[in-house]
């Protein structure tokens, strides 16, 4: 949904987790007459790969579960009161309930430095609760910005490592974004350059009408507008630039679905169908599938994932929108809460509440089952982290 105008967003002001590139890391604490080791991280574990984990809410009892799949282990890690939504920013989880939002620390994320990658893991736990629900986050080593329909508010992430809620400045707008260590702000349409302490730099040429779907790509940051996508491209020595790309007809109902990072976005259209931008080539496809209810895009030159009302999962490619290959995984219950597809680097996860269960799909080989993780909760909502 549209975020109503002039909400509340709070800023961050820049710290050192922004300009410390690789002198953060992980292990053990260094010895007081070494230097600090590559990457390093305290109370963290530095690991060789990628440590997801899918962090799920029963809407019925308000329990929320943490999943490995690498050990098929789950732990019951909170319950929170009349679960609606959750959402996360790749490390944190945000679990909207009846009257607030319960924020979950899942344990393990990611570091991209451009040219290389660390990986983390910690002990999960949960940090506590902000007033407000319906939020959706995105963030940034220094500040995760959650943006809901009536309220805008900004998170210190070294605040939240540390395990403590803590919110900063605030300035109005309908939408924020924080890109290239500065904070994309939406007000009135108008979209404005600030600085980490809210100080307005520039404003960009072009407008975004009924900002909604907030995400950062490699590509550049996007905004879904009331009449396109709105790609924000350039930053460090460059300097930003703003494109439209129109929608083919109608627009987008909700946000963007990808895998994290990724220039391929998928969203439901107004109109029923699917709609897949490539933010490379500046193109929408539109693939018709009646009663899709659940859809993803894998990344670049990758299938696009769609589930339908019949509960079969099928696979299309996003330059044609030609079908790809199709599984049946579950009865989709009417009137439930919808199941979500989340993407990893190899996996697709699909949520099947009413078969307590998550399916692992490898979308790269036909929509092969590669495991199906049997539950004894429901697994109403769920997202992924570790990126």
């Amino acid at each position: 949904m549209p975020l109503a105008p002039r909400a509340r967003v709070a800023v961050a002001t820049a710290g050192c987790a922004l300009l410390a590139g690789c002198s953060i890391g992980s292990g053990a604490p260094p010895d007081a007459e070494e230097p600090t080791p590559h990457g390093y991280v305290e109370g963290a574990e530095e690991t060789a790969e990628a440590q997801w984990r899918l962090v799920m809410a029963e809407a019925g009892t308000g329990d929320v579960h943490i999943l490995d799949p690498v050990t098929e282990e789950s732990i019951e890690i909170a319950s929170v009161d009349g679960v609606r939504a959750t959402g996360t920013d790749g490390r944190f989880v945000y679990v909207s309930g009846a009257s607030d939002t319960q924020i979950i620390d899942s344990g393990v994320w990611t570091v991209d430095h451009g040219d290389h990658v660390h990986y983390y893991k910690t002990e999960p736990g949960s940090i506590g609760a902000i007033d407000g629900t319906g939020f959706t986050p995105v963030g940034d080593p220094a500040v995760t910005v959650l943006n809901a329909a009536q309220e805008v508010l900004s998170l210190d992430r070294d605040a939240l490592e540390g395990g403590e809620v803590a919110q900063t400045g605030e300035t109005g707008a309908q939408a924020v974004l924080p890109y290239d260590q500065r904070l994309l702000a939406v007000d009135e349409g108008a979209v404005q350059v600030l600085g980490r302490d809210g100080a307005l730099e520039s404003e960009l040429a072009e407008s975004c009408p009924q900002p909604q779907a907030p995400t950062v790509t490699r590509r550049g940051a996007v905004f879904g507008c009331e009449d396109g996508a709105l790609l924000i491209a350039g930053g460090g020595d460059e300097e930003l630039t703003a494109e439209k790309i129109p929608y083919p007809d109608g627009g987008i109902d909700g946000g963007f679905h990808h895998r994290p990072g990724t220039a391929v976005l998928a969203a439901h259209g107004l109109s029923g169908e699917v709609l897949v931008l490539d933010l490379k080539e500046r193109r929408w496809t539109e693939i018709d599938v009646p009663d899709a209810v659940a859809v993803s895009a894998t990344g670049e030159d990758s299938p696009v994932l769609v589930l339908t009302e019949d509960g079969v999962l099928r696979s299309y490619d996003p330059g044609t929108g030609a079908e790809l290959a199709r599984i049946e995984l579950m009865t989709v219950a009417d009137g439930g809460v919808p199941p979500t597809i989340q993407v990893d680097t190899a996996r697709a996860y699909v949520n099947d509440p009413g078969g307590t269960a998550v399916y692992e799909i490898d979308y790269r080989d036909d929509l092969r089952l590669a495991r199906t993780f049997e539950l004894d909760f429901q697994p109403d909502h769920m997202v992924q982290t570790g990126w």
